[in-house]
């Protein structure tokens, strides 16, 4: 009879283990998911080019890495490219032009910022390849809190010239890599 105990406990330990077992899995499972889900959409987030207004910086369909944290540090400056909320369901990807209290002028081409002329190596060149001035003439003051953004493409580019000046608020991160397709790997400057 001692033996037939013994046996009971063996098989009860070895269910106990097995359960063990189970069980660190489903937490390893578990907190896996989680992470996986706080890096996806706290801290980073991919995001597909939808159109040419980027161009010829962005490519259409290319992937890119938004990097969502790099706002809660700092603010976005002049030059960035931002992912930001342009409708409830839609999310746009231009270039920080104007920051709050901004005076942004375009005259002949040529853009100004507080009067001061501003160097646009993103558009040298488009510029060269189309006849006819890339961006017509406008005047805006940056209200405070928001931000003036402008396509790359600019004549084929909905932005702050068609939307006016968009809330920081809505801004998701900065778009700092492409990640796809392969041979177009890179970090966006």
């Amino acid at each position: 009879m001692d033996q037939s105990y013994q046996d009971d406990d063996l098989v009860r330990e070895e269910e106990s283990n097995k359960t063990n077992e189970t069980w660190e899995w489903i937490k390893a499972l578990a907190i896996a998911v989680i992470i996986a889900v706080g890096i996806r959409y706290l801290l980073f987030s991919p995001i597909v080019v939808d159109g040419e207004s980027m161009m010829p910086t962005l490519q259409d369909r290319e992937r890119m890495i938004v990097n969502k944290i790099v706002y809660f540090i700092g603010e976005p400056e002049r030059g960035d490219i931002i992912v930001f909320h342009a409708t409830q369901s839609k999310d746009w990807i231009k270039r920080v032009i104007g920051l709050p209290g901004d005076k942004i002028e375009m005259k002949n081409d040529v853009l100004y910022i507080n009067d001061e002329v501003v160097d646009e190596p993103y558009l040298v060149s488009s510029k060269e390849s189309v006849s006819g001035v890339l961006t017509d003439d406008f005047s805006e003051v940056v209200p405070e809190g928001h931000l003036y953004v402008l396509g790359d493409n600019r004549r084929n580019s909905r932005d702050s010239r068609w939307i006016g000046s968009i809330p920081i608020e809505d801004v998701v991160g900065r778009a700092d890599v492409v990640f796809w397709p392969i041979q177009n790997i890179r970090i966006v400057k």
